[in-house]
């Protein structure tokens, strides 16, 4: 029922644990997501914390997501501010929250942010910093983000996606040693006429 405003402020039991807490997003930055924990409800007793509960924000990263400046664009275009989210506790660094992120999407269906993204082709696999890499946690998690990826390569999204024919043509055509020495010799004409 208590309402973390910092990531010092969570129990490192919560952390091993992989707890999952609730909160409504801010903002979507760089760094990460701004998210305000909204604490489990006990109707009285909530009425009474609000008021010596303390304003701040949790800086929610996505675990095992290197994120490109495209997908950070993404994400501030697909989640509205105020939009209620779902994050699983993974690590802890610093100030920083290393988690997996759920937003629903209907009455029964969620989708893991995390995953997500990389199927978007908008970020790459990166390690999931909290998890012992020895853990069985850690590699079931570190599949299905490796799945998404290959997903996105496969379909040649985002940072996958391919140059058309015609462009690897032109940049053939261009770095030719042959095209090259044409251009350099036509310049030169130029300047000396």
């Amino acid at each position: 029922t208590k309402k973390f405003t910092s990531a010092l402020d969570i129990p490192v039991e919560f952390v091993k644990k992989n707890v999952k807490l609730r909160g409504k997003l801010h903002h979507v930055t760089e760094k990460g997501l701004e998210v305000e924990h909204i604490p489990i409800s006990i109707p009285f007793i909530t009425w009474m914390q609000r008021k010596w509960q303390s304003k701040g924000l949790l800086l929610v990263r996505l675990a095992g997501v290197e994120l490109v400046p495209s997908g950070v664009a993404w994400l501030q275009q697909e989640l509205k501010p105020q939009q209620m989210l779902w994050f699983q506790l993974l690590g802890r660094e610093d100030v920083a929250l290393e988690c997996l992120v759920l937003v629903n999407k209907g009455r029964f269906l969620s989708v893991c942010l995390n995953e997500e993204i990389l199927r978007q082709g908008l970020g790459r696999t990166a390690r999931i910093e909290g998890l012992h890499h020895e853990s069985h946690l850690y590699w079931r998690l570190h599949k299905r983000l490796l799945r998404a990826e290959l997903k996105a390569l496969r379909k040649h999204k985002g940072i996958w996606k391919e140059e058309s024919y015609s462009e690897r043509l032109g940049d053939r055509f261009s770095n030719n040693k042959f095209v090259r020495t044409l251009k350099q010799f036509v310049s030169w004409l130029r300047r000396s006429v």
